[in-house]
């Protein structure tokens, strides 16, 4: 765990944080606080659910990292070069760059990177990770990402963001077999907008609400979905509420979702989180609607879609994923 790594070098490992604006970044949603002052700390976090989670916990939350802070707290990311991003990002905000990852993170070679280019004042082993701090001293420039950039293919990506060197195999098989679609639809995970820029050649789209809980992904869905009928919502998709009609008191429900929900949490995987994805697509969809996802060929799906529709079919498929057609939502659970 984060917390655990950081209070074992502020307790026990000689990290002295100095007194003066802190700044976390990624700074897991479940993250202790022991040995900080939450007074002093600013959590940077790019996803909705973690913002909300540390704004709920009454800890100042931004999206990008600016000004200058005593020290900078990274907890590394999935991705290498978002990881090198954030640490190059930090060392030109602060004179105290602290780096805290587990072993799947990278840390190891994080720190192999991180040895002949600056002075690492400390470093501590544990939670299967590790916690270094060093004073940066201008020294990873290089490690700086320009984003968003364009792929080969031409589309907006960033660092870290979902299959951003092509569209993901199973969002083209997802589009592949969809039917002609028409009225309001949501595509609840909507990462860079490949899928839904698909789903815009359809003509009878009358509004497509792109949900999307990576603000980075979803400034790069901007420039890639330019259809006057895509609306993006920076928020959590397993409890993303549609806006109310305009002139009404009540939501607007979808008449189809369309969606290949996530299935990892960091680098566990979490089947627990697509079916989230089920049951809040059941919870916005119209009693006529229709949910369409593409998901692995392992995950047991469709028993959590045939506790919430009273329909449920495979459409297509191959050995690795499974694209599942759900209608006739049960009655909506809020």
């Amino acid at each position: 765990m984060s917390s655990e790594r950081l209070s074992h070098a502020i307790a026990q490992g000689g990290l002295v944080l100095p007194d003066g604006p802190i700044a976390w970044v990624g700074a897991p949603a479940d993250a202790g606080l022991d040995g900080l002052d939450p007074a002093q700390l600013t959590v940077i976090q790019r996803d909705a659910m973690a913002h909300a989670a540390w704004s709920a916990r009454g800890v100042n939350v931004a999206t990008v990292l600016e000004g200058e802070y005593a020290a900078v707290i990274v907890s590394l990311a999935r991705a290498r070069d978002l990881s090198e991003d954030r640490i190059a990002r930090a060392a030109t905000h602060a004179p105290l760059v602290i780096v805290e990852g587990a072993k799947t993170d990278g840390i190891e070679a994080v720190l192999k990177a991180l040895k002949p280019r600056v002075q690492i004042d400390g470093q501590v082993s544990k939670a299967h990770g590790k916690c270094l701090w060093f004073s940066p001293a201008g020294a990873l420039t290089d490690w700086l990402r320009e984003t968003p950039v364009q792929n080969a293919h031409g589309d907006w990506v960033a660092p870290g963001v979902f299959s951003a060197d092509a569209p993901d195999e199973a969002s083209v098989q997802l589009a592949r077999a969809l039917p002609p679609l028409k009225g309001r639809v949501a595509d609840l995970g909507a990462g860079w907008g490949w899928l839904s820029r698909e789903i815009l050649t359809h003509e009878g789209v009358k509004s497509l609400h792109m949900v999307e809980s990576d603000k980075t992904a979803l400034d790069c869905a901007r420039l890639n979905v330019t259809d006057p009928r895509a609306q993006f919502y920076w928020a959590d998709a397993t409890d993303w509420t549609p806006p109310r009609e305009p002139g009404h008191a009540t939501v607007a429900k979808m008449d189809a979702v369309v969606m290949n929900p996530p299935f990892h949490t960091g680098r566990n995987a979490d089947p627990a989180l697509g079916r989230a994805f089920i049951a809040n697509a059941q919870a916005i969809l119209a009693p006529h609607g229709h949910l369409w996802l593409v998901a692995n060929r392992h995950l047991p799906y469709e028993t959590a879609l045939s506790d919430l529709f009273r329909e449920v079919s495979e459409i297509a498929g191959d050995n690795r994923f499974k694209v599942l057609h759900a209608t006739r939502p049960t009655r909506p659970r809020r």
